[in-house]
């Protein structure tokens, strides 16, 4: 399964961001737009893990599901991600979950991607792939936004 994105314009960027000149603006401007896109998933996945938690269990997958930055390595790389607080799994020297607002909800990835007992209910990927082209709306918007306004100029 391929997804292909197009993205148009770019040229009026590049020449926006060499007028800017510094790259760490350049990437607090890009991290900023690129959350506030991914808080789109975020929201929809929220929306998803709501309608397929268990009422009988006190865990709540939809309080756990966050926006994150990824580690970067150098450049004008920019990683975010959305995910499930607590992981998948423990062992003795993993962190005490308890505390999370939606509770211990390791188990989502058995929910997300099934067993050999049980069907996957996703919730996580059609997040991402129903909401692509607003995801891409999103970000351009307020990176726009964003590099406008520091540059000085009218949107």
């Amino acid at each position: 399964m391929a997804t292909r994105i197009q993205v148009e314009g770019l040229e009026e960027v590049t020449q926006k961001l060499r007028r800017l000149g510094d790259k760490r603006k350049a990437k607090n401007i890009t991290r900023k737009a690129a959350r506030r896109a991914m808080n789109v998933v975020r929201d929809a996945a929220r929306e998803n893990a709501r309608a397929i938690d268990d009422p009988e269990t006190k865990a709540r997958i939809y309080k756990n599901i966050v926006t994150q930055s990824g580690r970067t390595y150098g450049g004008y790389d920019v990683v975010m991600r959305v995910g499930v607080r607590g992981g998948a799994s423990s062992n003795q020297y993993s962190e005490d979950i308890s505390g999370l607002s939606g509770g211990d909800t390791r188990h989502w990835r058995y929910i997300e991607f099934g067993t050999k007992y049980t069907p996957a209910v996703p919730f996580m990927r059609p997040a991402l792939f129903n909401n692509m082209e607003k995801v891409l709306e999103t970000f351009t918007r307020e990176f726009n936004s964003e590099l406008s306004q520091l540059l000085g100029e009218r949107i």
